[in-house]
């Protein structure tokens, strides 16, 4: 029988496959959402792009400017180089290994496409893009955007061997770069083949685990690439055992549990304000952009 302080691992609930869903010339798979998973409050949608190599004088990323209202992007570059500009005035352009994490909030406009360099001589490209939903008392927060490399989000070893990318929370007495307006923490995972390890996790957060590539088990159970794999909030900590070399998307949060309403690019928590969002995009009220 154990004690009220013996740890307990968390479970596997379901694997959620990624489905093919190419954009264009772009390879696409979406786990989330998916067939029977419409959310994994507060998670609400991966776009997992890549792993592909584009020619030198291509199109690049198809993705010119659109508008958000409601919630946060998180784009991970894996691979390649990714170039950021939006109503706000934040541009830059980030390379493989970092990060970018855009609160839309209120509305903005962006545009994430390839750079010179990358139309012209092309090369790998592989970038995960997350949505991260905001509770109905910070949608209409101010929006911001932080871009970071590769050399600005600390790499910490972890006791089994692999290393955890630290983007936004707490890890062993490190801070990640990112303040999350909701708490969220944020996170990639390299584990090298044959590691072990052990994550804690606060009884309660909702853990958000997605297999980029490789083979690993998550509380004993073997688990496929390109699923998201759903696990319980009754435990504190997850336990993951690589067995070839292996990347994963790792993070969690404290659920909200309010209606989610959205219309592609918005996400609020009632209709009207769906409504209301169309219509303040189409009166110029996020702002412009050329791109």
């Amino acid at each position: 029988m154990s004690s009220a302080n013996t740890p307990s691992v968390r479970r596997v609930v379901a694997q959620h496959a990624a489905r093919r869903d190419d954009i264009g010339d772009l390879v696409t798979r979406r786990p989330l959402p998916g067939p029977g998973l419409d959310q994994l409050d507060p998670f609400l949608f991966l776009n997992h792009h890549g792993p592909q190599t584009y020619p030198p004088n291509n199109q690049g990323l198809p993705f010119g400017p659109h508008p958000h209202r409601g919630f946060e992007t998180v784009t991970f570059i894996l691979e390649g180089s990714l170039a950021h500009a939006d109503s706000a005035k934040h541009q830059s352009v980030i390379h493989a290994g970092g990060v970018q994490w855009m609160t839309a909030g209120s509305g903005i406009v962006h545009a994430e496409i390839s750079p010179e360099e990358f139309l012209r001589d092309g090369g790998p490209l592989e970038i995960l893009q997350l949505w991260v939903n905001l509770p109905s008392r910070l949608k209409m927060s101010e929006p911001r955007y932080v871009g970071l490399q590769e050399d600005g989000i600390p790499a910490v070893p972890l006791a089994g061997g692999g290393t955890l990318n630290l983007i936004a929370g707490e890890w062993q007495g490190q801070s990640g770069p990112i303040e999350s307006l909701t708490g969220v923490f944020m996170s990639t995972l390299a584990l090298p083949a044959d590691t072990r390890e052990q994550l804690p996790v606060a009884p309660g957060r909702q853990v958000f685990l997605y297999v980029v590539s490789g083979e690993v088990t998550v509380g004993g159970e073997p688990v496929k690439a390109h699923h998201l794999i759903e696990v319980d909030r009754d435990g504190d900590h997850l336990t993951i055992e690589a067995a070839s070399d292996a990347r994963l998307l790792f993070g969690h949060g404290e659920v909200i549990d309010e209606p989610v309403y959205s219309h592609g690019p918005f996400v609020m928590t009632t209709r009207d304000e769906i409504v209301q969002a169309v219509e303040d995009y189409q009166n110029g009220k996020f702002g412009g952009l050329d791109a």
